[in-house]
């Protein structure tokens, strides 16, 4: 299930040749790259989908977006996730392929899809929210404050 492209955007799964790639990204968290392919690439096995590799249409790596499985106080739900290489930020990339992403998501009979997003990232939450999901509530999670941003998909 890859998301349609966009008007500057191509989806397409990680590969080990990315590793160099990945490791431009701010992942947050102890996760080297090699640990971020792999994870992506077992949640492609087991739920069909994952983070993907997004880039522009000349093949420039610009980050990833995808969707993961994630557990919030006890209930697993869809998450919306994306990273954006530091000097791409604030261009519309991330806002572009979460887009993408969530009617993807929607169009695979996704209900409810949330986004895990630290306090402290305003860009994120600005993304969150212009692809509709709402402050839903704030959680303790792996070891700090996290907002949960939310919204049903139909």
């Amino acid at each position: 299930m890859l998301p349609a492209p966009t008007p500057r955007l191509l989806f397409r799964e990680m590969t080990g040749d990315d590793l160099s790639n990945v490791a431009m990204l701010d992942l947050g968290g102890s996760r080297s790259p090699s640990g971020w392919v792999d994870w992506n690439r077992r949640n492609y096995d087991e739920h069909g989908f994952g983070l993907w590799i997004i880039e522009t249409h000349a093949g420039d790596f610009v980050g990833d977006c995808g969707l993961t499985m994630q557990e919030v106080e006890g209930t697993w739900h869809v998450e919306a996730g994306w990273h954006v290489r530091d000097e791409l930020r604030r261009h519309g990339f991330a806002t572009e392929a979460a887009s993408a992403v969530r009617d993807a998501a929607r169009d695979s009979g996704v209900k409810h899809l949330i986004a895990i997003i630290r306090p402290d990232n305003v860009a994120s939450q600005r993304v969150a929210l212009k692809i509709g999901l709402t402050l839903e509530r704030e959680v303790e999670r792996s070891g700090g404050p996290a907002l949960i941003f939310g919204g049903d998909l139909s």
